[in-house]
């Protein structure tokens, strides 16, 4: 039988090859460079069709204990795509027993090839075709903030008459690709001079969106770090040119602009539902600070059933929040409104689709409900 072949040597490609037998292969994944981290993955597999049809491909993930979240693979499925267009999800059964934690992909392909992920991959193509599209509407303004440290640009998209500064950035930790995806939705509601939502918020604020804070962990398959392996989302106290000069060129900015509400885009792998993270630790928490948080979440849950307030992270004890990460940091230093949105890589348990689970179509379309979330917390 002729064997499969695996490959990951492109953009957020991430696996090893640890042997391969007929449709059959022992992977492992990667770990992000000058870390420990490591759960994303991103392959294609060839041969499977072996000309004679599809036949059942058994891709094992070993060693995944080790992992930066094991918890995360509990009831995880994982992400395939025959055409990189439209991504589904296939059998996945995961023993924490074997082979030092095992994840076992099943998935009978109709075509030759199929590309697996952790989740939808956004390349960083998909990404300059993005900017360049929202760059040539009507009113935007593309920025240059800085630069990686391997030289890629730190996009920023202004747009919006308002007084009123409102920062939207996303995907410090490459491997959450679904932030991006929510990215492309925000940009397509912001950008379109027919939607009531862009309207209303260009006319009231001035919005900056960071679509990419770390391109180079996103172009090198990493899970959670830039190139020197630096988590960026601890570095917002004290960035510096030489560990994570991405947030320093960010923070810089916000520093010129002033910051009145900032949203901070993510994805959990172990929770499987869209929640909300504040600032409540901060040691200068103002009443007015909080109630504007929980107001927001409480528009949000009520436009869309793909957000709750059931499921999240422990509140931080007061004078006890984590000044290194971008939502306290930026609370405490502008006395704004901030937060971290959180997205699954599994589904969202509320409202589950059974054929994509959490998908890119639906962060796009949360992209949108938080824009207007945001538009009816102003009026308020």
């Amino acid at each position: 039988m002729t064997k499969i072949e695996i490959n990951s040597a492109f953009d957020s490609g991430n696996i090893e090859v640890l042997s391969v037998e007929g449709s059959e292969a022992k992977l492992a994944i990667r770990k992000d460079r000058h870390s420990d981290f490591f759960q994303w993955f991103h392959f294609r597999v060839s041969g499977g069709a072996n000309g004679l049809g599809g036949r059942e491909l058994v891709l094992r993930l070993t060693g995944l204990n080790a992992a930066a979240y094991p918890g995360g693979w509990t009831n995880y499925r994982a992400c395939v795509s025959e055409d990189r267009q439209f991504w589904s999800r296939a059998e996945t059964e995961w023993d924490e027993k074997a082979g030092g934690g095992t994840l076992t992909i099943r998935y009978t392909p109709t075509s030759d090839m199929a590309w697996f992920a952790y989740f939808a991959p956004y390349s960083i193509e998909r990404h300059h075709d993005l900017v360049a599209e929202a760059a040539q509407a009507e009113g935007v303004q593309y920025r240059c903030l800085g630069h990686s440290i391997e030289g890629q640009p730190i996009d920023c998209l202004e747009m919006g008459l308002g007084d009123r500064q409102v920062w939207l950035i996303a995907r410090q930790h490459p491997g959450e690709s679904m932030a991006e995806w929510w990215m492309e939705g925000a940009l397509e509601c912001l950008t379109d001079p027919a939607d009531p939502v862009g309207r209303v918020l260009r006319a009231k604020c001035r919005l900056h969106l960071v679509p990419n804070c770390n391109p180079d962990g996103s172009c090198r398959g990493h899970l959670r770090t830039n190139a020197a392996g630096v988590n960026l989302n601890r570095e917002w106290a004290a960035p510096s040119k030489e560990r994570s000069p991405e947030v320093l060129a960010i923070r810089d900015a916000m520093d010129a602009s002033g910051l009145h509400f900032a949203m901070d885009i993510h994805g959990d792998e172990a929770i499987p539902a869209v929640f909300l993270a504040g600032f409540e630790g901060i040691p200068s928490l103002k009443p007015e600070q909080l109630e504007g948080f929980r107001r927001y979440k409480a528009i949000l849950a009520r436009r869309t059933p793909d957000f709750q307030t059931r499921r999240g992270y422990p509140v931080a004890s007061p004078g006890k929040g984590n000044l290194t990460m971008a939502t306290s940091q930026l609370a405490e230093r502008f006395g704004g409104v901030t937060m971290t949105l959180e997205m699954p890589f599994k589904d969202h348990d509320d409202l589950p689709c059974a054929e994509q689970g959490w998908s890119p179509e639906r962060s796009k379309l949360l992209g949108r409900d938080c824009l207007a979330a945001l538009a009816e917390w102003l009026d308020e």
